[in-house]
């Protein structure tokens, strides 16, 4: 008979107008690492804030029961007495603070009432060299890469006597080394007694670490699997009602002339200005044709991206940009727009929307000339756009008046495409378009994706996971260190070439 540490019973949360739990039931093994899956709005991410009080009780109904007792937490104080801990999605880490000053934040050690900075040190560095981190206990956490933060994070969690640790989507953000180092050492953490549960979208991790999945689908739970039978078809199958045979949308490409171009694009830090980041890029793009860009965190990717985006990112930025054989003016974004590129940020959260709006005028914000009469904003218009959009897209939402605040990753994904696309760009450049967005999702925007080329739009997409870009890619351009070192037809292309290219720096021989 297994013993459990927590049992979640029948619940149920509301949140006005919509239901986000009904009736779910979670029970998790004392020391195991159990999985919870579902799509972007699925509920997992609720489920978890009810159970470490960020709800309090009365805000849901149904009863959580830890180590045998019914708990009842009025806030996060009280499930972290106990040994629950959770550790969001957004990292809650203030960035010019020191490593050791967000660790003990709000719980300080003291003597008589005065922070002993000499015994919260010792403590950071014990509690780093268990997370496997050897960094200066002073530094600040702006200065440490996002793998770090998620570490420090974790020793934060540690410092407060965890027994339950929840991760929600720790590795959304990691690259692929940073990753499975996590996933290692929650592994260690397993064998030191600790019980986790990982919320995550990535089932190769969840194949790797889980001794259970529980699926959750429409704020309801689905089942829960042994890891005799977990395997992704089946997971997949739970998570969306449907079995996804084909992860990517049937194409069937027509590409035609090269409609963009970019020359000798180069490009230095914006802070560091003797450092060159983008060398000398060349690089052309058909109608109808999706292109895809692979490398390395830190490849210089983004940096491109942005740098071309009028000049969003760098300094003494060179090079030309044509557009159907002429060359055009990209200085700033409005020109940009203007001339018919649009860019999909990597970060929507940040740069790509304004959560604190609805979704109607985030989708109208990059072309307010599309539904302005006279220099007015026609409203009736807007509100018309925005509803073809929500439909087009498949945005899941109340109404275009809910906050994209309030939205999942998948359809706050949706929207900032939606932006774009109500802007008619010629060019799309589409950076991480599938960032923290489940395979249900993913697939809805591959689907958008394919749309656009079919339309005869030029695509550029720039994304980590290999698998992406030979599924819904015509031919992929390989960086590293800021340069291109590699070009061939997603059809002849493996992970290994990709992988081969980036390591030998081969150049275009690499195909």
């Amino acid at each position: 008979m297994p013993s459990y540490i927590l049992e979640m019973r029948d619940i149920t949360k509301t949140f006005p107008g919509v239901k986000a739990l009904s009736n779910v039931n979670l029970k998790v093994e004392e020391g195991e690492i159990h999985a919870i899956c579902g799509e972007n709005g699925a509920g997992k991410s609720t489920l978890m804030k009810v159970l470490s009080g960020v709800y309090p009780a009365g805000d849901y109904e149904g009863q959580i029961v830890y180590r045998g007792k019914e708990c009842r937490f009025e806030g996060i104080h009280d499930s972290e007495k106990i040994g629950i801990v959770i550790i969001h999605q957004e990292l809650a880490l203030v960035p010019m603070l020191s490593i050791t000053e967000n660790i003990f934040l709000g719980n300080e050690q003291a003597k008589w009432g005065v922070i002993d900075w000499n015994a919260n040190e010792r403590r950071t560095r014990e509690l780093l060299g268990k997370v496997g981190l050897v960094e200066d206990p002073n530094t600040l956490i702006t200065d440490i890469g996002t793998g770090k933060q998620q570490l420090v994070e974790i020793a934060k969690a540690l410092s407060k006597n965890v027994e339950l640790l929840i991760l929600d989507e720790p590795t959304a953000s990691l690259s692929e080394k940073d990753s499975q180092a996590l996933l290692d050492l929650l592994l260690e953490f397993k064998k030191q007694g600790i019980t986790s549960i990982l919320i995550s979208h990535k089932l190769n991790e969840i194949n790797r670490v889980a001794a259970h999945v529980t699926v959750i689908r429409d704020g309801r739970t689905i089942e829960t699997l042994d890891r005799s039978e977990i395997s992704e078809d089946r997971i997949v199958t739970s998570m969306v009602g449907r079995s996804l045979e084909d992860r990517y949308p049937p194409r069937d490409p027509k590409i035609g002339e090269t409609i963009f171009e970019v020359e000798n694009w180069s490009c230095y830090h914006p802070l560091h200005a003797d450092r060159q980041v983008i060398k000398n890029i060349d690089i052309k793009v058909h109608r109808g044709e999706v292109v895809g860009i692979a490398g390395l965190m830190g490849a210089g990717r983004t940096e491109f991206a942005m740098s071309l985006f009028g000049r969003s990112y760098g300094r003494k930025i060179t090079g030309e940009v044509r557009l159907k054989g002429k060359p055009i003016d990209v200085s700033t974004v409005g020109r940009a727009v203007d001339q018919g590129i649009a860019y999909v940020t990597e970060d929507r959260k940040v740069f790509g929307l304004n959560l604190i709006d609805d979704i109607k005028n985030n989708i109208t914000l990059a072309n307010l000339k599309g539904v302005a009469r006279s220099g007015v904003i026609d409203e009736l218009r807007e509100l018309d756009v925005a509803n073809d959009y929500r439909k087009k897209t498949n945005i899941r939402s109340s109404s275009v008046f809910q906050k994209t605040g309030n939205l999942s990753g998948g359809n706050q994904q949706k929207v900032v495409l939606s932006k774009w696309l109500f802007a008619s760009p010629e060019v799309l450049i589409l950076d991480e378009p599938t960032r923290g967005i489940d395979v249900g999702a993913k697939y809805e925007i591959y689907t958008i994706i394919a749309r656009l080329a079919a339309e005869g739009r030029a695509v550029i997409v720039i994304s980590s996971e290999m698998p992406e870009l030979l599924g819904i890619t015509d031919r992929i351009y390989v960086m590293n260190e800021g340069r291109i070192v590699g070009e061939m037809a997603a059809s002849e292309a493996s992970q290994e070439k990709i992988m081969r290219a980036i390591v030998r720096g081969e150049g275009k021989a690499a195909s």
